[in-house]
């Protein structure tokens, strides 16, 4: 099953950022290319007929399987990241996390206004990460019509918040 593998390869690191939280690392499941291709299959199989134009993946390890999942879709790939880090105009939008507070940022011409967009990202915590990406989306005129994550953190309730913009909610382990 593909939850328990990729449990098996998630690393726990105890008190990063800060103390008392314990980080969800997934980059160990990155040295298994057999893992990789099934996440992105198990993706293609949960997301079955969602209509969507444009997946966006979030800053930096929403890129990694955002990309493969896009291509293997025959769909674009936007990237939404840390402000400063695009290198055309952008779309910003401030947000509160956890841990502190950050800005993000898009192209202001990532997709045409009306787009379906299916937002990807490595893991939902609390959800304000995943709620900014989506007021972006929003002011840029395209629709949200879901999200995928590798990881969710059920307990701290960040999916609740995501269904203002879509009951589709798709991940493949859950804490």
């Amino acid at each position: 099953m593909i939850e328990e593998r990729i449990k098996s390869h998630i690393r726990d690191i105890p008190d990063f950022p800060k103390p008392g939280i314990i980080f969800k690392d997934i980059t160990p499941i990155l040295k298994e290319q057999s893992l990789c291709s099934a996440i992105v299959d198990a993706f293609v199989e949960k997301i079955g007929d969602l209509q969507f134009d444009v997946i966006a993946g979030i800053e930096s390890r929403g890129f990694l399987f955002g990309l493969m999942l896009a291509n293997r879709l025959n769909k674009p790939f936007v990237p939404i990241r840390k402000v400063g880090k695009l290198p055309h105009k952008t779309i910003q939008q401030a947000y509160e996390l956890e841990y502190g507070s950050a800005v993000i940022e898009i192209h202001e011409d990532a997709f045409e206004p009306g787009a379906k967009v299916l937002i990807h990202d490595d893991l939902l915590a609390t959800g304000g990460t995943v709620m900014a990406s989506s007021m972006l989306i929003e002011k840029m005129g395209g629709e949200v019509v879901g999200y995928s994550f590798i990881v969710s953190l059920r307990f701290l309730n960040g999916w609740q918040q995501l269904e203002t913009y879509s009951n589709n909610v798709y991940s493949l382990a859950e804490y």
